[in-house]
Parts: structure tokens; C-alpha cells; sequence
């Protein structure tokens, strides 16, 4: 049951106890009724895989460099023939209105008043164009392949003509094993909260006949086929980027079929629960794929020396999630910005004390691993 009122509104000022962009976790524990907080923060089945994300960055350690020139130092590259300030943007997060009342809006004017790509998804609780009256110019499209192709087909055509600058299909999510956290919380969706995007689709969704797995029947319905995959590719009229990647030869495949970029994820450790950190495949992935080929990264960034590190691992950019909808809750559009602004000082931080001027010389970088290794 839904203990909204047991919570705390959000605030209209920034909390003075928040330190770090990390800090947001702990004190949306007061703004996150906890049935919510539960599917939220956790993973799929055990969240053994939402743990090792985290903890994959601490086998990993930075060297400081001294006497570095940094008078022209910035934290700006180019990707996809677009100009981004930071390499800090907003994983597609749905049902932002799970934790504020203004959800993906308020995600879209932090996003705009922070310089921030925002990867707005299928599954948003507003509509893709009212996101896109709110965010800003550079915005990408996350879609879920739908059952019906002229719905699939629908979904790309509208987040063009909104302006979105890229397509971004999620591969890894076609099915995934519920959270245990979130069952025993006994978390449902409320019936307040909507795919916004997807209301006035009528899905016609085969039942499984007898003998047939009701779990391969989901991911036959719901997983795009190579050639559906290929025409979205080809027909496109904005560059395609795959998220989900894990291993280097779908990497390697991907962009043998003309994907403009990927993304390694595991999708929050929300998808096969037991799977390895993305950040332990991250640079084989880089490694495959070549160095010039657009790569980004998410899953289990808290810090701007995850970012850091995930950059001189082979990342052009990074993505941030869960971080999202916990300063939401807390401040909403005020919260997110300042945790984007956190998230870019300590990024700047690491970049200083490394002698890094830029993020082409953190890819440079060599980390050292820890003594824990992997």
C-alpha cells in the first residue's frame, strides 16, 4: 500500500546537510514512501548485480600528478556531431512521478538549467512533448520496441518531430526478474501513475498456449528481432545508439550494423540479477570497438570519481539514474540541478588533482587496480 502521506514534501531549498551528490540517497529515505523507495533503489531478484555496480568502483584508485597546465581546463566533448559542456546526462528514468508531483518536468528544467543531455523515456509519466517544451535542445529519445510495429514506429516519428536528437533502443529489459526487495515492500504501480506515451495504444498481446513459457511468449512479444533492429537503423532520420551492451561481440555486432554509438549497461542491476558489474566490462567492451567509436556508460555512478573513472575506462560519457529520482524527491528541479552541479565540481576535482585538462586526457589515464582487484 502507497504511504505517500507518511512522507515528507518535497522542498523548494537545497537541504544544508547535503554535502555530496551521494548524500541524496540517504535523505530521500524522508521523501520516498517506502514501498517505493524499495523498487527504486533495488535491483532484480537479489540485487546481487545493483551491488557489485557500486562496489566495482572501489577496486579502482586514481594517482595524483603534479605541476599539471591546467589554464584552459574544461570538461566539454563532442559526440554524435553535438557540443555537450559535461559528460554528465540523465538516464531514461520512468515514472519520475512515482517520487514528485512534476516528475519528468522538473528532471527537464534541471536538465536545461545545468547544460545536461536528458534521455527521456518510453515509460515517462508525462508526454515525451511536454519534456521536450521543458528540457533542454540536447535531448534523446530512450524507446521500447513495442509489440505492435506501427507503434514502435509512431513512438520514433513523435520524439523527432519534438526535436529529440537521438533514438536510443534499450536491448537488455525485454524481460526482467522482479525485485525481491520490491515484493516483500509490496510495491504496485499507482493507478495514478502512467506510461504517458503509450495511453492510447491498444496492445494485442498473444496468451501463451498450453506448454509454452509464458517468460519466452514476453520476450518474443517484447524483444525486437535483428531485422526489426536493422530497418530502425537504416530508416532513422537521427542517429541510433544501443543501451544494454555487455559484451564486446554484441558490441562488435552493433556496430557492424551501423549503430551510431552504444551504451554498456546493465541496466541498474535490474535486468539478469547475477550479471557482472558494467563497470568490470567496460574497458574490453572499449577495446573492442576501437577508440573513436561513441561509447557511454551507466550503472551504479554515485560520485564524480565514478565518472572519472568510468571515462578513463573507455567512456565518453556517463549516464546517472537512481541519483536522479533521489534529489527529485528531495528538491525537485532544484535538487536535480544541484546534484548535476555536485556531480561536475567533483568530477572538476578529480581532474585537477590528476593533472587531467580535459576528458580526452582521463582517457589517457591509466587506473591503478586496488588490492582487492576484481
Amino acid at each position: 500500500m502507497n504511504k505517500s502521506n507518511k512522507n515528507r514534501a518535497p522542498l523548494d531549498y537545497i537541504p544544508p546537510d547535503i554535502a555530496c551528490a551521494a548524500d541524496y540517497e540517504a535523505l530521500a529515505q524522508a521523501f520516498i514512501p517506502a514501498d517505493i523507495l524499495a523498487y527504486i533503489a533495488g535491483g532484480s531478484g537479489h540485487d546481487i548485480t545493483q551491488r557489485s555496480n557500486q562496489a566495482a568502483f572501489q577496486h579502482w584508485a586514481m594517482t595524483p600528478r603534479i605541476l599539471a597546465d591546467l589554464k584552459d581546463a574544461n570538461t566539454a566533448l563532442q559526440l554524435l556531431g553535438q557540443r555537450f559542456q559535461h559528460p554528465i546526462f540523465m538516464a531514461p528514468v520512468a515514472y519520475q512521478s512515482l517520487v514528485h508531483p512534476q516528475g519528468e518536468l522538473d528532471t527537464a528544467r534541471a536538465a536545461e538549467a545545468t547544460d545536461s543531455c536528458m534521455l527521456t523515456s518510453t515509460l515517462s509519466s508525462v508526454t515525451l512533448e511536454q519534456i521536450a517544451t521543458r528540457a533542454d535542445p540536447a535531448r534523446w529519445f530512450q524507446l521500447y520496441f513495442q509489440t505492435r510495429p506501427e507503434d514502435t514506429s509512431a513512438l520514433v516519428h513523435r520524439a523527432i518531430a519534438a526535436g529529440y536528437q537521438a533514438i536510443v533502443v534499450t536491448l537488455d529489459a525485454a524481460v526482467q526478474a522482479p525485485g525481491i526487495r520490491a515484493i516483500r515492500a509490496g510495491f504496485q504501480l499507482p493507478d495514478s501513475v502512467k506510461a504517458a506515451n503509450l495511453i492510447h495504444q491498444h496492445p494485442d498481446v498473444p496468451i501463451p498456449r498450453n506448454g509454452q513459457s509464458a517468460i519466452f511468449n514476453h520476450y518474443r512479444q517484447h524483444a525486437p528481432s535483428l531485422q526489426q533492429l536493422q530497418q530502425l537503423i537504416s530508416e532513422s532520420q537521427v542517429p541510433v545508439i544501443i543501451k544494454g551492451v555487455m559484451h564486446p561481440e554484441d558490441a562488435q555486432q552493433l556496430k557492424a550494423l551501423g549503430a551510431a554509438g552504444i551504451i554498456v549497461s546493465n541496466h541498474g542491476g535490474r535486468s539478469l540479477d547475477g550479471a557482472p558489474a558494467s563497470l568490470s566490462v567496460l574497458a574490453d567492451i572499449r577495446q573492442a570497438i576501437g577508440d573513436d567509436f561513441p561509447l557511454l556508460f551507466d550503472s551504479g555512478i554515485r560520485s564524480g570519481s565514478d565518472v572519472f573513472k568510468a571515462i578513463a575506462l573507455g567512456a565518453d560519457a556517463v549516464l546517472i539514474g537512481r541519483l536522479q529520482l533521489y534529489s527529485l524527491s528531495v528538491a525537485g528541479a532544484l535538487g536535480v540541478a544541484h546534484m548535476i552541479k555536485l556531480l561536475r565540481e567533483e568530477l572538476e576535482l578529480c581532474m585537477a588533482m590528476t593533472g587531467c585538462a580535459s576528458l580526452a586526457a582521463i582517457r589517457a589515464t591509466a587506473l591503478q587496480p586496488t588490492l582487492s582487484g576484481y
